[in-house]
Order: C-alpha cells, then sequence, then structure tokens
C-alpha cells in the first residue's frame, strides 16, 4: 500500500479579523512614570474580565503578556482577582484613592506598564475620538485622565465639567496648574486600533 500527497493542496481563505480592542496609543514605549499616558481604551462594556481579553490581543504583541492590571472600581461593577486570557492569568488589583477612576494600569513583565485613559463604553463616537488623539498625542503635554473627561465634558457644556466628576482628582487643570486645552490636531483612523 502506498500513500500518496499532492503538492497541489487546495488553497484556504482564512478570514482577517481586526482586533476588537478599540485603543489609541502614543508611538513610544510604555512609560516611565505613573503621571504619563499612554494612550486610550475605550471598551465596549464594563465587563473587565470580557474586556480585558481583547485589550490583551492587541497589548500583547507589542511588548510581552500582560500579568497584572489595576483599576480603580468605581466604573467597574465586578472585579474578579485574576482573569484568564489568551491561555494565561492576569492579575487584578483596585484601588480607590492612589488610582484615577478614569484610568487603567497594564502592567507586563518585560515591556513595562502601560497607564491608558478608559473612556466610558457609553460615550458617544466623536467624544470618544477626541479623548483618543487627546490621550495618545506626543506633544510633550501630559494631563490625567480626570483631567481628560473633565476637558471633553466642557467641549459639550456638561453639568459634570463644572463641577468636575466628584471623584476628587480632577479640576479642568494640567499637573502644572495650567488650564487644560483641546489638542490642536485631528484624530484619523490610522491613530487607533479597532475603531
Amino acid at each position: 500500500m502506498s500513500a500518496t500527497t499532492s503538492s497541489h493542496l487546495p488553497l484556504r481563505t482564512v478570514p482577517f479579523r481586526a482586533p476588537a480592542a478599540r485603543l489609541a496609543l502614543r508611538s513610544e514605549s510604555p512609560s516611565a512614570g505613573p503621571a504619563e499616558l499612554n494612550g486610550a481604551w475605550w471598551p465596549r462594556s464594563r465587563d473587565l474580565a470580557s474586556e480585558l481579553a481583547d485589550l490583551a490581543d492587541v497589548l500583547d504583541p507589542l511588548g510581552g503578556r500582560i500579568t497584572r492590571i489595576a483599576v480603580n472600581p468605581r466604573h467597574w461593577p465586578i472585579l474578579p482577582p485574576k482573569v484568564y486570557v489568551n491561555g494565561h492569568v492576569v492579575k487584578v488589583g483596585w484601588f480607590t484613592s492612589e488610582l484615577d477612576p478614569h484610568k487603567i494600569l497594564v502592567l507586563s513583565a518585560t515591556a513595562g506598564r502601560w497607564d491608558l485613559l478608559v473612556i466610558p463604553p457609553e460615550t458617544s463616537a466623536p467624544s470618544a475620538a477626541w479623548l483618543m488623539a487627546a490621550a495618545s498625542a506626543s506633544t510633550g503635554r501630559q494631563s490625567t485622565a480626570t483631567t481628560l473627561m473633565t476637558a471633553e465634558r466642557a467641549r459639550h457644556g456638561s453639568p459634570e465639567a463644572e463641577r468636575g466628576d466628584g471623584s476628587g482628582s480632577g479640576s479642568g487643570e494640567d499637573e502644572n496648574g495650567g488650564a487644560f486645552s483641546a489638542p490642536g490636531y485631528g484624530w484619523s483612523r490610522q491613530s487607533a486600533v479597532g475603531m
């Protein structure tokens, strides 16, 4: 009995799967300090366990697997102690006063850390685009996550902008006490992943 092999195997179409995470990152490597934002993440829900898998799909190949995250529990209704993501475990920590409620800290053993603005899932597409562009700008002028959220609300005359968001950590000023203004550049689909 002999086996025959064919060198002309039929070609198979493999569908392209765009990254599911809506993410914009600065062009530089992850930050060296806790005040610096590396970009913005716009999850589709407040289900941290399911949203983290999409975020890891994008960040893991950029510099090593995500091993830990830290969030402020204010905007996440359920905080599991660990989440299984892409075949490995990500430990979840939470801090109420030490971490900006609009930020997620993502740690990788090899790449360091990413400090990302978390844009609420219910945010409109134009507002999210502005926030993603502002958080991922490489202009040298950095603002906190809450400052960016307050600035976006102020752009639309939202009542929350006048009194802040209640977190006590943002007042519409940057770290040096100067008023924050919108970035003077546009946003494009090329600057974000998964939009």
